[in-house]
């Protein structure tokens, strides 16, 4: 597995806005990849704390571009040169494994999008009731809001999930809605999916619960379910407005 990673090139794309807290804890992570990744392309939408000046310090490219995460993401796929691109959040820590795990799920030409089954963890705790919902939703919310592409490969994966694709399965599904600010991967599974199987892959990837840390467990469940079954219905535009930032 590890031979055939190396033949593969893999890009690993960060989208980030204010990441200068998560990103030192990021970079050991990316260091300790086996194999090591061919390109780390950071994408700032703008940041205003020291998350530019830690990226270049750790070696990686960083690309800047307007704020919001569909935006972010299609700059950072245009940007990279690899064959594929592995889009990873600031916060969410990979196995050391993780780019032999890309290069053999991708050998499937079938396969043009998969994540990774993320364990949403703190300091103090894991969140195991958001971690099965997390990973409930996958499949839940395509068979309720989408059940004949479900039956036909499709899975909704999320930024946690560590997402990765042939970066010209990528560009030739165009890429995410450069409009989105919350849900761009969701609607990018949509896309992906007229192209062949989306997979949820079963390897661990560590996630922070940062989110339900400052919200709460009950609050953070509830914004996922309310914001997924909105976009279910069809809203695009706007969902945002139910997503509070924490940084």
């Amino acid at each position: 597995m590890a031979r055939t990673a190396r033949l593969m090139r893999v890009s690993v794309v960060i989208p980030m806005l204010n990441e200068a807290a998560a990103l030192p804890a990021l970079a050991p992570v990316i260091a300790a990849l086996d194999p090591p990744p061919h390109e780390v392309v950071c994408v700032d939408g703008g940041s205003a704390d020291a998350s530019v000046a830690l990226a270049q310090g750790f070696g990686w490219r960083v690309v800047e571009c307007e704020r919001g995460r569909g935006r972010q993401i299609n700059a950072g796929v245009a940007a990279a040169t690899g064959d594929a691109v592995v889009v990873l959040h600031a916060d969410t820590f990979p196995p050391p494994d993780a780019l032999a795990v890309v290069a053999q799920v991708l050998a499937d030409p079938g396969t043009v999008l998969a994540g990774f089954t993320p364990i949403i963890r703190g300091p103090d705790k894991t969140r195991w009731g958001t971690t099965a919902h997390n990973w409930a939703k996958t499949w839940y919310a395509p068979l309720l809001f989408h059940p004949v592409r479900f039956a036909r490969g499709l899975r909704l994966l999320f930024g946690d999930h560590g997402m990765f694709f042939r970066r010209a399965d990528y560009l030739a599904a165009g890429g995410c809605d450069p409009q989105a600010l919350v849900m761009e991967e969701a609607e990018l599974c949509l896309r992906m999916a007229t192209l062949g199987r989306v997979r949820l892959v079963p390897r661990a990837i560590e996630t922070s619960d940062r989110r339900i840390a400052q919200w709460g467990a009950l609050r953070a469940n509830w914004i996922y379910l309310k914001v997924g079954i909105l976009w279910g219905l069809g809203a695009r535009r706007g969902l945002e407005r139910f997503y509070p930032d924490i940084r």
